[in-house]
């Protein structure tokens, strides 16, 4: 690198940023700096870069460095009080320490920090990449960080963005919904039934419905498939919008993401297991009694982590030609939220 660095009269820090394709150099000084490499025959040693990760697995070495945790959540707390974003972080913080890397957090939403500014701290700390946690309402994340995609490598965790297109780990919530609905299945339920917002699920895609439907496909072969309860916020003001759809529907089990759901049929005089079951596409240990499917979205969290160490090896920069997607397969929970059911509850529905 030294030699790159005296043939085109540069600094070896600018051969090397040139080299990973960094927006802070020119073009002009970037084609000088490749020219001067293919002169004298340099190629980036990827011997070293696989000894530094394994350096990194093993903890045989001191080196330590710094990956930035960025909270895209509304509030700046949910990296500690939500739900389920904790359980991303947590992961995330494990797989690092394993590869030898802190974590500093930063809040996207924070008024008093732009773009600008943020990748400045980013550059002064030497943190060569960050890891986006907690975007739950959107596929976009904030216009006025356009600084820092621009110029570090980042991987989201949980969702796809849209805009800027990065690379993201995520549960595989097709597989998920299918699994399911194979398991739904298999104890004995014939009238499956979805209640999901369409918010979340035009977030991943339209995934959770893409598997629900072809589960129904599948199973339901040549029967009318039964519609979804997607009216969440309504049936939270009002009862009688989910009451009169149980009605009509006769579900004998429903696929949800939502606990609430227990308490509006309890509330509405239906006996879970008993009557309906319930399956959690989202189970969670705080609720051990419910029949789910575990995201495991600690391990979203490690594969995040791998992915981007990974891109910073090959020397990413900024927004991916084409952005990578890592999925992480759920495991089935079984709970005292469904039961197995026999050709007597078969005759009634």
């Amino acid at each position: 690198m030294a030699q790159v660095a005296a043939a085109a009269g540069v600094s070896k820090n600018t051969v090397s940023l040139a080299l990973r394709g960094s927006p802070r150099i020119s073009n002009a000084t970037r084609e000088e700096v490749e020219a001067a490499a293919n002169a004298i025959g340099y190629r980036r040693n990827a011997a070293v870069g696989c000894l530094m990760a394994e350096l990194r697995r093993t903890g045989s070495a001191r080196f330590e460095a710094t990956l930035a945790l960025l909270n895209a959540n509304e509030d700046r707390g949910a990296f500690r009080t939500h739900p389920t974003v904790p359980v991303y972080v947590a992961g995330a913080r494990k797989r690092a320490a394993e590869l030898g890397y802190g974590l500093d957090e930063f809040w996207l939403h924070d008024p008093t920090i732009s773009g600008k500014r943020l990748a400045g701290i980013l550059r002064a700390r030497g943190i060569r990449g960050g890891l986006v946690v907690g975007l739950l309402r959107s596929n976009e994340l904030p216009e006025r960080m356009r600084a820092v995609w621009a110029e570090f490598p980042a991987v989201v965790t949980g969702v796809r963005v849209r805009s800027p297109e990065l690379s993201f780990a995520g549960s595989d919530q097709y597989s998920l919904a299918l699994k399911a609905y194979e398991q739904a299945w298999a104890l004995g339920y014939r009238r499956p039934a979805l209640v999901l917002d369409p918010v979340i699920d035009a977030l991943i895609d339209g995934r959770f419905t893409a598997g629900y439907l072809i589960g129904q496909q599948r199973f339901r072969w040549g029967k009318d498939p039964l519609p979804p309860f997607t009216q969440i916020a309504e049936a939270r003001r009002e009862l009688g919008v989910f009451s009169r759809w149980l009605k009509e529907t006769r579900p004998d089990v429903l696929f949800t993401l939502y606990h609430e759901v227990e308490r509006w049929l309890a509330r509405c005089q239906v006996k879970v297991p008993e009557e309906i079951g319930l399956i959690q596409y989202e189970w969670r240990s705080q609720r051990s009694h419910w029949a789910g499917m575990d995201q495991r979205n600690d391990l979203v969290g490690e594969a995040a982590v791998d992915l981007l160490v990974s891109m910073i090896h090959n020397g990413q920069q900024g927004v991916p030609e084409r952005a990578i997607a890592t999925q992480v397969t759920s495991q089935w929970v079984m709970g005292e939220t469904v039961c197995r059911r026999g050709a007597a509850e078969h005759s009634r529905v």
